[in-house]
């Protein structure tokens, strides 16, 4: 989507400049798998306008495939609109407006999924991931969704994020984010989504409203990273101490670092700890992705000690690890 947002803190009928970017969870995860290393291709549909071409520009510029996104003649870009919170006017926090309803990216079908452009990028995917948000974007996007987790894996990781979004599900029945989870071989879900989403926060409960993905990663933002295993397994990451910059992007950016761990070999113990990073040097920047550090860097801290990950500290330039402390082993 396109995203406006006035700048600074005032309410939005009195904004007289607006900041105008592109957002979207999916184009935010690829955009960090591909700054990892990863191969990464958005698919979607955008308008024939300038928000359009801005969304597809960009993700290009940042080594995204755009082979399979498709340009409507008639439908316009989706947008929303990000009002930030204003205390001196009584609004405490910031909120996001839709304009999605009758958008390109609403008339994705299940017929998409054949057509030249995007089967072979599925065919030869090692792993896809989508998001709830989709779901609530018109039926045909539910029909999508539904056939591409029917289809055979074919060796291929399917992973759903949650990503609840409450003011897209007034006019949509969210029991079917239970039924799409379940089918998917990985499940990302934040502690303050599961509740609306699946009623509940409970580990236990969470298994059985999901029995069958090989995990259920539990975001509990400052506190943990839990991945809830298909064998009852239970794996625990603390999060990072962050000098927090602007919280925007950050559950995309731990996506997208867990999600590049996997792919690369990683256990889902340093995997966690991946995503964790990410979404720290995220969390200590303005946009909505902060770069990893180095190579050598991020495997020396995806290496330490308990005790040297709680010691950690991530702000604005800095990465203090006692592990890359000199002579730490």
């Amino acid at each position: 989507m396109a995203m406006l947002t006035p700048t600074g803190q005032v309410p939005l009928a009195e904004a007289t400049e607006l900041f105008y970017g592109v957002g979207g969870a999916e184009s935010n995860v690829a955009v960090g798998l591909a700054a990892m290393g990863v191969q990464a291709h958005w698919v979607g549909r955008v308008g024939r306008d300038g928000f359009g071409t801005r969304i597809v520009n960009e993700l290009k510029a940042h080594g995204v495939g755009v082979s399979g996104v498709e340009v409507d003649p008639e439908r316009p870009t989706g947008l929303y609109v990000k009002v930030p919170a204003c205390p001196a006017a009584g609004i405490a926090e910031s909120s996001v407006i839709y304009y999605r309803r009758g958008s390109a990216a609403s008339a994705m079908d299940a017929a998409m999924l054949a057509r030249s452009s995007v089967a072979p990028l599925i065919e030869n995917a090692g792993l896809v991931h989508i998001s709830g948000i989709t779901a609530a974007l018109s039926p045909d996007c539910l029909d999508m969704l539904t056939a591409l987790l029917a289809a055979p894996r074919n060796g291929r990781i399917i992973t759903f994020d949650v990503n609840w979004r409450g003011p897209l599900w007034t006019r949509a029945d969210k029991s079917v984010l239970r039924t799409l989870a379940n089918q998917a071989d990985i499940v990302l879900v934040g502690a303050d989504e599961a509740v609306p989403a699946f009623g509940t926060t409970t580990e236990a409960q969470l298994r059985e409203l999901l029995p069958d993905p090989s995990a259920i990663v539990l975001k509990n933002a400052e506190v943990s990273a839990i991945a809830l295993l298909h064998d009852g397994g239970r794996i625990e990451v603390p999060s990072l101490a962050v000098d927090v910059l602007e919280p925007v992007g950050a559950g995309d950016a731990f996506a997208a670092g867990y999600l590049s761990g996997l792919l690369s070999g990683l256990d889902q113990r340093s995997s966690l700890r991946r995503g964790h990073l990410s979404a720290a040097c995220t969390l200590t920047v303005p946009g909505d992705r902060g770069p990893l550090p180095d190579a050598a860097t991020l495997d020396r801290v995806l290496g330490c000690s308990e005790a040297e990950w709680a010691a950690t500290r991530v702000a604005p330039g800095l990465l203090d690890c006692p592990a890359l402390a000199e002579g730490a082993a």
